[in-house]
């Protein structure tokens, strides 16, 4: 942790403090100040330099307290979606990410991103490419959603299951059932 001189207050990553960001320091880390100034840009620069830190409590001051946030894999609002960036940062030891195309236009913005990992259950690895998409609301992400081929995603991290089986509503609920438990146990 580090001192910021201009706002005085502490910092976990310098890697974060671009001058567009507002710092709060709160008892449970830093977190971002609700702030209209700051453009969806640079919210979802933001995001993703502390997803490439893995810096799941800066990840999860990105958002508002009620947001909303789902995937393929997950379904999720409120604290739990901050629980799960925390969870996925601490159990990605070997996550390699880049993201670019960020766009943002008022309260919308997007963002391509990439993730290479061993996917913890099977040990294969995975290369994720995802689009995402944002609602902003005060500059804080209020909606956030993750779309990839889950097709592709299974064949990779799961194997000869997920190729004959990656394509159906069966194998997505299972995974889904499985991401909920774990984020569950997580918390």
């Amino acid at each position: 942790m580090w001192r910021h001189r201009t706002l005085g207050c502490e910092i976990r990553h310098a890697a974060l403090s671009a001058p567009a960001q507002r710092y709060e320091a709160g008892t449970m880390g830093h977190r971002f100040r609700q702030d209209p100034a700051v453009h969806a840009s640079e919210r979802i620069e933001t995001f993703y330099r502390a997803f490439q830190q893995r810096d799941g409590a800066a990840m999860a001051a990105c958002y508002t307290p009620d947001a909303t946030f789902r995937d393929p894999a997950f379904d999720l609002q409120g604290e739990r979606v901050g629980a799960m960036w925390r969870m996925l940062c601490e159990r990605g030891k070997d996550l390699r990410l880049e993201f670019g195309n960020v766009r943002a236009q008022g309260e919308h913005g997007s963002a391509d991103w990439q993730a290479w990992y061993l996917f913890s259950k099977t040990g294969r690895p995975v290369h994720n490419v995802i689009h995402a998409d944002f609602r902003f609301r005060d500059g804080l992400i209020c909606e956030h959603v993750d779309t990839f081929n889950f097709w592709r995603w299974s064949r990779q991290a799961l194997g000869p299951a997920g190729l004959l089986l990656g394509w159906t509503p069966l194998l997505q609920n299972k995974v889904r059932a499985e991401a909920a438990r774990a984020l569950a146990a997580y918390r």
